[in-house]
């Protein structure tokens, strides 16, 4: 399985999908996520759970509460890694890189929320770190935000300058299809025949 891309799924917990965490885009994404997460299992692949812990007392991650809890259809397996995290990026203050190492991964397909912030902030660190990094735009989704001009800006827009940032520099932006492909075909040849 070495050279096998890992699917990390950041912050797909349960306040993620209240309301009151604002107006998004992408409303297909967990489908997607949870396609891409079962793709992965039959193939015995590669998983990484991200989850966020926040120090803030208001926040819809403060622990041992339900929004801090993984969304149903995405709970991790026994087996399947789990990182907590207490800031946007996934490899600050956590043992990420270094179970990456010792599993011999290189190769990472990141979705989940928030593209502007977890998710970007994650992917910036893995392409600074030399890990061959995907990202897969249908399959991550951001909140509405004010600019730094006070303008207000749809989810579209700032998912879709999030990947800008990205893509080229840190990662290469895909669609889902195209991460379906990554896992090498012989693999998925063998799950579906056993």
């Amino acid at each position: 399985m070495k050279n096998t891309p890992c699917l990390m799924i950041v912050d797909m917990q349960q306040g993620m999908s209240w309301a009151q965490a604002g107006e998004r885009n992408n409303p297909n994404a967990e489908h997607e996520i949870a396609e891409l997460l079962a793709h992965w299992r039959i193939n015995h692949a590669p998983i990484v759970h991200v989850r966020h812990l926040s120090q803030d007392l208001e926040s819809f991650f403060w622990p041992e509460q339900e929004g801090v809890l993984f969304q149903e259809a995405l709970q991790p397996l026994n087996g399947e890694k789990v990182i907590d995290k207490a800031v946007p990026d996934a490899f600050t203050h956590s043992e990420l890189e270094s179970w990456l190492r010792e599993q011999e991964i290189n190769t990472l397909v990141v979705v989940g929320v928030s593209t502007n912030n977890s998710v970007e902030s994650t992917v910036r660190s893995a392409g600074n770190l030399g890990f061959t990094t995907y990202v897969v735009q249908s399959a991550c989704f951001a909140f509405a935000k004010e600019d730094f001009d006070g303008r207000e800006r749809s989810a579209e827009e700032v998912h879709a300058m999030s990947l800008a940032n990205l893509h080229g520099e840190y990662a290469t932006v895909i669609s889902q299809n195209d991460a379906f492909a990554l896992l090498p075909e012989s693999l998925s040849l063998t799950s579906q025949q056993s």
